[in-house]
């Protein structure tokens, strides 16, 4: 039944994944003039990262043996959140504004009120593949998941350039802590 169910979900994260690569090469090609802002690359690099560790541990859910279609809904509305996010993350073009930091800077909040909604719904997303697998993930897990959320609610307020490239960092530095210091190997 997962492998079923997620083939619309693969389409979507898909389709994610596709627009932040074509938006990566957008952005670096056809600046026009105006000027690259490193954050919103990084940002663009994170959620790659993100999608990919979604994905890894999405795979978890193949264990479970009965499927609703509550949580068929569920799973793929975490799969429409993480594509809007990347959505609001990369526009079509930046017309009006004199630089990519312009545009971030100002353009922000959706993209932070995206990810601040991540937390909650990762969280049930984990209690879905079981209250143990949440155990056996631990602080290792919760940890750096509040400390992004909280991080992220913040950035929904707060224009401070500097601001922005510590969150964009913490963040790439905790996936990676996630993906190759604490659970790199799937069972």
């Amino acid at each position: 039944m997962f492998e079923y169910v997620f083939v619309l979900v693969s389409i979507i994260v898909g389709l994610a994944v596709t627009h932040l690569l074509q938006g990566a090469v957008r952005v670096t090609r056809q600046t026009h003039g105006k000027p690259l802002y490193w954050v919103h690359l990084l940002w663009i690099a994170n959620l790659l990262l993100n999608l990919a560790v979604w994905w890894w541990f999405e795979f978890q859910l193949r264990e479970v043996r009965v499927w609703t279609f509550q949580l068929y809904l569920f799973v793929l509305a975490y799969a429409v959140l993480l594509y809007v996010i990347c959505r609001l993350l990369v526009p079509e073009d930046i017309d009006g504004y004199e630089s990519w930091k312009s545009w971030f800077l100002e353009r922000r909040t959706g993209f932070f009120v995206g990810l601040t909604l991540v937390g909650p719904v990762d969280l049930a997303d984990t209690l879905v593949k079981g209250q143990q697998h949440l155990v056996d993930l631990g602080w290792g897990y919760l940890g750096p998941s509040v400390l992004l959320n909280a991080t992220s609610v913040i950035a929904i307020f707060v224009r401070d350039p500097r601001y922005h490239a510590y969150v964009a960092i913490q963040y790439m530095a905790l996936l990676l802590w996630i993906c190759f210091g604490l659970f790199g190997t799937m069972t």
